[in-house]
């Protein structure tokens, strides 16, 4: 089975309930839709976070997110293919995988593409403090041509898409934080996902980052609900 949740921001305790109620084996499959929060501090923090991981019956699939660093900065991970698409994953945590941006897995049948990356609204206070802020937070121009020539290669047609941030058209202004200038933030990477959308044939997009449970056409964004990864019967999300 493939499930969906939102951002977990490195506490998986409501994973390990999620494994308990469903009573879940490594076979199944968890997509976390960005900012999972295990390789934030780079340190024992983090080993700690894979270790609880490790010993839960399931196997993580995330989406890079915007408050994390991208794993292959990090020596340890490794590409390996996973369900026809490219992963990174460390060999001592094998249920813990990470999406390389632009690869389309197979999963349950559908062809599914991964697009990671978000801009941090907060960036000022990470960089003043350094807490972590990395610059290579949202797709460079390189992931960008990449994930365009896949869908290129697939005729603009494709099942599901998985990404962090949301087309600019969809984006759900009620959450959008007090006070915060909308015309400081960076959307370039929401105005590229907009023409993507644009232009692409699909069944479904689903992302995370605005920490809001929210259906608008055929985009949903989860926070903390769960779901089975789409199927043409019709929707199921539960918290």
């Amino acid at each position: 089975m493939v499930y969906l949740t939102g951002d977990t921001h490195g506490d998986f305790c409501r994973i390990a309930d999620f494994c308990k109620r469903f009573e879940t084996s490594v076979d199944d499959v968890m997509i976390i839709l960005g900012d999972a929060g295990i390789n934030f501090s780079g340190g024992q923090k983090d080993q700690a976070k894979k270790d609880f991981i490790a010993a839960l019956p399931i196997t993580l699939f995330c989406v890079h997110g915007n408050h994390e660093q991208r794993p292959y900065n990090i020596p340890s991970y490794q590409e390996k293919e996973w369900n026809n698409g490219i992963v990174y994953v460390e060999e001592e945590y094998p249920n813990i995988l990470f999406a390389k941006d632009g690869e389309i897995f197979t999963l349950d049948g559908y062809q599914t593409m991964a697009i990671g990356g978000a801009y941090s609204i907060d960036k000022m206070m990470r960089v003043a403090y350094g807490y972590g802020w990395w610059e290579d937070e949202q797709p460079s121009e390189e992931i960008k041509q990449y994930v365009e020539q896949q869908l290129a290669d697939h005729d603009w047609k494709i099942d599901i898409v998985l990404s962090h941030t949301i087309p600019l058209k969809y984006e759900p202004i009620e959450s959008f934080m007090l006070g915060m200038n909308q015309s400081r933030v960076d959307k370039s990477t929401e105005q590229w996902l907009d023409g993507i959308e644009d232009r692409l044939d699909y069944k479904k997009w689903y992302c995370g980052h605005y920490h809001v449970e929210k259906r608008i056409d055929k985009i949903e964004i989860m926070f903390e609900n769960y779901g089975e990864l789409y199927t043409v019967e019709g929707e199921n999300s539960w918290n």
